[in-house]
């Protein structure tokens, strides 16, 4: 999830949300709940106890509040037995969708607008 210049196009945050993420395995649907282990504006990474392919289309359902978002995968790694750390992107970028702020780029303690909040 990164642009041409290396340079990340929004802040991840290490945060476990609870999720489901749905599909098709051998053309049969699948549903697996598990939580996220990094989320930002454009996605997450989640744990999955199944393997995926890249480019595969899902959904992902944000337990909490019952959004839902179409997604691709972009990247999947084994971890351990039967566990498969999975990137997910969203088809289109959704940082609602998480419902937390997503500081800017250029966000630091000494910008103006973060002296609002002191």
């Amino acid at each position: 999830m990164e642009t041409t210049t290396g340079k990340r196009r929004s802040q991840r945050l290490f945060l476990q949300v609870r999720v489901v993420v749905e599909g098709k395995l051998a053309d049969k649907p699948f549903s697996e709940e598990t939580h996220t282990i990094v989320v930002n504006a454009h996605g997450a990474l989640v744990e999955l106890g199944v393997s995926l392919e890249h480019g595969q289309a899902v959904t992902l359902l944000n337990v909490r509040t019952s959004d839902k978002a179409d997604c691709t995968v972009k990247l999947v790694t084994p971890t351990e037995p039967r566990k498969f750390n999975t990137a997910i992107e969203f088809i289109k970028p959704n940082p609602g969708f998480w419902r937390i702020s997503f500081p800017p780029d250029d966000w630091t303690s000494k910008s103006p607008d973060a002296k609002k909040f002191r």
